[in-house]
């Protein structure tokens, strides 16, 4: 009976200890990819990142939201990242210029247009475009042109409708899209302009008036920086925006595809 209790206790140390190694060798194999991201995909890359964290265990997604500007900025400046994803053409141009990206990784993974909102509480003085110019509105937010890629594809658009220079006195500038959503939100601006998801994110509090013409088209590129501390992971996770499984997730979310 002794020989047998010893046995037992032997045998249950050894699966002891084999789990103890077998989670640490999991620990040491799992992966933590930094993604730093346009503003705008805030909602829909958190519900793209439950998903591919179920097919992919070992890879953890760490995400850095802010405007494609700023977030060029921070990689240029040598900031840990291991996926740029953009709001505009022109951020990730850059960045190719700079040398920053595996430029074989590069491609656009989905669309967006630019809307006018108001508070949903607006009792009509915004109509459309035009009556922007009118005195009863006041109060515009718009994305910091430099830095914001929806303030770019904002100003586009209102030189098209011959509205930028009269309206500027009335701009309040904003550092990314999800401030001026913010603002509109709270009311503290009577008009301001998003793009179409981000409206739908916050529809309770903003209601759209119609879509902005602009001849950009509001495309979304992503690539892998070329200093990816994770580079093979970060593929995986590029390649995955592809997927029907992600392109579902945007298109519920209001995007369109490439």
């Amino acid at each position: 009976m002794k020989l047998k209790s010893i046995q037992r206790h032997t045998l249950a140390r050894a699966l002891a200890t084999g789990l103890v190694l077998s989670v640490a060798s999991v620990a040491a194999h799992a992966a933590t990819i930094t993604v730093s991201a346009a503003s705008s995909l805030t909602n829909v890359f958190n519900d793209v990142a439950k998903v591919y964290s179920e097919a992919h265990p070992d890879t953890k997604i760490q995400y850095n939201f802010a405007a494609s500007g700023a977030l060029l900025q921070q990689i240029r400046q040598g900031a840990p990242v291991d996926v740029f994803a953009s709001a505009d053409q022109k951020s990730m141009n850059d960045a190719a210029k700079a040398g920053l990206l595996d430029e074989s990784t590069r491609k656009d993974f989905v669309r967006n247009e630019v809307v006018l909102i108001t508070p949903s509480s607006d009792k009509g003085e915004v109509k459309n475009l035009q009556s922007l110019d009118e005195s009863a509105v006041s109060r515009i937010a718009v994305g910091n042109v430099a830095s914001v890629p929806v303030g770019r594809y904002t100003k586009e658009g209102l030189e098209k409708s011959g509205q930028w220079e009269k309206l500027t006195p009335k701009f309040i500038f904003a550092e990314n899209v999800r401030q001026v959503l913010d603002y509109v939100a709270r009311a503290e601006v009577q008009a301001g302009f998003v793009y179409a998801t981000d409206a739908a994110v916050r529809s309770d509090k903003v209601k759209v008036v119609e879509a902005l013409p602009t001849d950009t088209v509001v495309s979304y590129p992503v690539a892998v920086i070329k200093s990816a501390a994770n580079a093979d992971e970060a593929r995986a996770f590029v390649k995955f925006l592809d997927s029907d499984q992600a392109q579902a997730i945007f298109a519920k979310a209001g995007f369109k595809k490439p």
